[in-house]
């Protein structure tokens, strides 16, 4: 079979994102003045240092770095979602892959053309991710909430057309807690011309966006 240009709009896909150094949190305790004082003072601070001591509600919601982007997905979401791709993915290059990683899966499978990316951001708290996860929904106007996906979920589908070829794209946006999750799935139909369905695009998106979130909450937490 013949191989087939790409369209130049999927040739181009991701842009430098500023991204936030991640922050722990500074703890202070006010100074004793009583022996009482003191022996309360030591048997919480045993109880705060002994590894069976419940962790607080903050730092049990707090990332401390992206996770490995390429095992965010299991190899049979990548079968699905992207046919003839390599499930191990390839990750992109980044500024600081501490705080943000990407992998991306493409491939042409017959004439359908499929392309996911799914990228990890941590911030610095809560309410950086906050303040950034509205800005880019603000960006991405048209779609609509995903419930229960992790703090906050939005999705939004889109269709171009370039030289007569339509490909549609959905993005999911995804905050939890001081981390943000964001997948761009799309496709084209080389022989028809047209791009695969709404529902079709939207509902892998937020396949690859629920792995995502999970990947997320198995990994390591500050």
């Amino acid at each position: 079979m013949r191989s087939l240009p790409l369209p130049l709009a999927l040739t181009a896909r991701l842009s430098p994102v500023v991204v936030l150094a991640a922050a722990g949190w500074a703890l202070s305790s006010s100074p004793a003045t009583t022996p009482a004082a003191e022996d309360r003072t030591a048997t919480q601070k045993t109880d705060e240092d002994s590894p069976s001591a419940p962790a607080t509600a903050a730092a049990s919601k707090t990332y401390a770095a992206a996770p490995a982007p390429c095992d965010g997905l299991s190899s049979k979401s990548i079968k699905d979602l992207v046919p003839g791709a390599k499930a191990a993915g390839k990750e992109l290059p980044s500024t600081d892959s501490k705080v943000r990683r990407t992998c991306s899966w493409n491939a042409l499978d017959g004439y359908e053309y499929r392309w996911l990316d799914v990228s990890f951001e941590v911030t610095a708290s809560d309410e950086a991710a906050e303040e950034s996860y509205k800005g880019r929904v603000a960006d991405k106007s048209g779609g609509g909430a995903v419930p229960g996906l992790g703090d906050a979920g939005y999705s939004v589908v889109n269709l171009t057309t370039e030289d007569k070829q339509q490909t549609r794209e959905g993005v999911v946006l995804v905050r939890a807690s001081n981390a943000l999750i964001s997948i761009t799935y799309s496709g084209s139909d080389f022989e028809s011309k047209k791009a695969p369905d709404t529902d079709e695009i939207n509902k892998g998106a937020i396949k690859a966006a629920k792995e995502a979130v999970a990947a997320l909450e198995d990994g390591q937490k500050s």
